[in-house]
């Protein structure tokens, strides 16, 4: 039998092209969650879409690579979702970011005993 978790969904916005100390910013983002003991998440690009600056950016045929939209999400224990946005904030990233509750389960087999 399944169990239904209750948590959070938290999800960080930003562009495919931002940065933070070198690396793209969602790949940043989801190396640090990975780094927390985080479980899981995943970013996902927009096709089209304009943030707090209002500039819209739309993939177009010749310009696959334009700054892009990408949304990072996470289901998380509210515990972990307070560890991770205190860390995105003490190394000064820039993004936008939204947080709301969750139930959230996983379907499927459990996992085989080591």
């Amino acid at each position: 039998m399944e169990t239904l978790h209750q948590g959070v969904y938290l999800t960080f916005f930003c562009h495919i092209l931002a940065r933070h100390d070198g690396k793209l910013l969602y790949e940043w983002l989801l190396e640090r969650a990975k780094k927390s003991g985080i479980g899981g998440g995943s970013a996902f690009r927009a096709v089209c879409g304009y943030g707090r600056h209002g500039v819209l950016h739309e993939e177009a045929f010749f310009e696959l690579a334009d700054d892009l939209p990408v949304k990072v999400e996470f289901l998380l224990t509210e515990e972990q979702a307070k560890t991770l946005l205190d860390a995105v904030r003490t190394c000064g990233v820039d993004a936008v970011y939204a947080i709301a509750p969750a139930s959230f389960g996983v379907l499927g087999k459990p996992p085989k005993a080591a």
